[in-house]
């Protein structure tokens, strides 16, 4: 009877700091969710400060049609850049931008047809195919983005 009740002794404490550690996890995860715009935001702005470096890609886009390519045209800052529309394009499309520090390479075609199984998209930086995607990948992987190559 002894051992019985030490092992549920036992089985009580276990439980009970199962489940003080869970509180605990659970309480630094919103305390930390709170203040990560704050963070997110000082972040952003301290890369923007201290990378000036540039860098050039250009966007392709080919296939029969899209309705609009979206692509991050160098504005915003490196953690929001802004995204820029062309609605309407003719294919082939071609845009070269220039970017700021970390900011990604990013263009997405989008097709509201259903037509994009021959719509492709690529990232050139120096000459050299950094990123590309077409048809069902380009859907599924948001279209073409690439890192940023300054390191800083």
């Amino acid at each position: 009877m002894n051992r019985i009740a030490r092992t549920a002794h036992l089985r009580r404490t276990r439980i009970a700091r199962a489940v003080v550690c869970a509180a605990v996890a659970g309480g630094l995860a919103l305390g930390l969710g709170a203040c990560s715009e704050s963070v997110d935001r000082s972040v952003g702005e301290a890369v923007d400060e201290a990378v000036d470096e540039t860098y050039e890609v250009t966007y392709e886009v080919t296939g029969t049609t899209v309705d609009e390519i979206q692509f991050h045209g160098g504005g915003g800052k490196a953690m929001e850049p802004k995204i820029e529309t062309v609605k309407s394009p003719t294919l082939p499309w071609r845009k070269t931008v220039t970017l700021r520090g970390i900011m990604p390479s990013a263009v997405m075609p989008i097709a509201l047809d259903g037509g994009a199984a021959d719509v492709a998209c690529t990232i050139t930086y120096k000459g050299k195919v950094v990123e590309e995607a077409k048809g069902e990948a380009l859907l599924t992987g948001g279209g073409c983005i690439a890192v940023s190559p300054v390191t800083g």
